[in-house]
């Protein structure tokens, strides 16, 4: 994180009257289930009338061999971006599509503002680390007092960390309780 970065959110911490954490995360060891929990999650609020915003990241297992495909669903309209890329066999380096990402992010940045419930991210990853991707899109809901939820692996936790400012809470890698945090803000304190 640049030391402007860092500041600037450490303002936002200070300036917010923030009773409880708008930034709910997850943690997950095991590849995919943090994706499958936030999917779950923000089906089952949007159903209940609730305006969630975001992106969900939906794996496909390929049959040739190949690591699984890597598509980011925007919320709440459903549409499916292809952010990984094809490296070829026994490939190792980073296979996500850093333009088809950012394109992602521009499409869940035009329909997201203050009228949002909720923004759900599929994870604060490498990119939101350097500070791209979704990193600017949580800094702004924060801003605007709207919940975010995301998955954080451990490498990325001293990042995040330092970006939430303390704002934020770990939660289990489960629905319910995902579903229960964010109705918990909806609550009077």
């Amino acid at each position: 994180m640049t030391a402007f970065a860092a500041k600037t959110v450490g303002l936002i911490a200070d300036a917010l009257p923030v009773e409880r954490p708008l930034v709910g995360y997850i943690r997950s060891e095991h590849r995919g289930v943090g994706d499958i929990v936030l999917s779950t999650v923000a089906e089952r609020l949007i159903a209940q009338g609730v305006r969630v915003h975001g992106a969900i990241q939906v794996n496909r297992d390929r049959h040739d061999g190949r690591r699984c495909d890597m598509d980011i669903r925007i919320l709440p309209e459903g549409s499916e971006i292809r952010v990984s890329q094809s490296l070829g066999l026994g490939a190792r380096g980073c296979r996500l599509d850093s333009g088809a990402l950012e394109m992602a992010v521009a499409r869940v940045g035009a329909s997201f503002g203050p009228a949002a419930d909720l923004l759900i991210v599929n994870k604060f990853g490498k990119q939101e680390a350097c500070g791209a991707g979704f990193r600017m899109l949580i800094g702004e809901a924060i801003t605007l007092g709207v919940p975010v939820l995301t998955c954080v692996n451990a490498l990325n936790q001293e990042a995040f960390d330092q970006f939430s400012a303390g704002l934020q809470m770990r939660l289990d890698a489960c629905a319910t309780t995902l579903n229960d945090w964010y109705m918990s803000l909806r609550q009077p304190p």
